[in-house]
């Protein structure tokens, strides 16, 4: 069996901790807003994806319980923000189609057309979600340099 790598040492500086606890409510508030109102994501779902209404609830599921990891300390659960970090990229990069389906085809989400205003900053955010979820679960320290203790 692969064993997980080991802790990171990296010590956890304030405005580290502020990004952290920001992207756990972050992805709360999207969890809980998946499940109570899935219409919106629902709409930009591209046609390929198989049970949307059973994704969209799942996407739902797996946002909170990624922001939760991210909560947990890790003395208590070790290793649980970096499992956290790493589910919160894959979710984002599998989101990826989605976003632009909506931004590609002009959906409409509660009668609203967004423009590129919107669609372009946030089709360019989301490797940064990527990186963002990456770095709260110290699952990598780029770009910066590890506390030397």
């Amino acid at each position: 069996m692969a064993k997980l790598p080991e802790a990171s040492p990296v010590s956890e500086t304030i405005t580290r901790r502020f990004f952290r606890l920001l992207l756990a409510i972050v992805y709360l508030v999207a969890g809980i807003l998946h499940i109570q109102s899935p219409g919106g994501f629902l709409a930009i779902t591209p046609d390929w994806v198989p049970f949307p209404e059973q994704v969209i609830f799942l996407t739902g599921v797996a946002e909170i319980a990624g922001a939760v990891g991210l909560l947990i300390p890790s003395q208590l659960i070790p290793h649980i923000r970096y499992a956290s970090g790493i589910g919160l990229a894959l979710y984002a990069f599998c989101v990826y189609p989605a976003n632009v389906n909506h931004a590609v085809n002009n959906i409409a989400i509660g009668g609203e057309i967004a423009n590129w205003a919107y669609h372009g900053p946030r089709l360019l955010f989301q490797p940064v979600f990527i990186w963002w979820a990456l770095i709260a679960g110290n699952v990598i320290n780029w770009p910066f340099k590890p506390k030397i203790s």
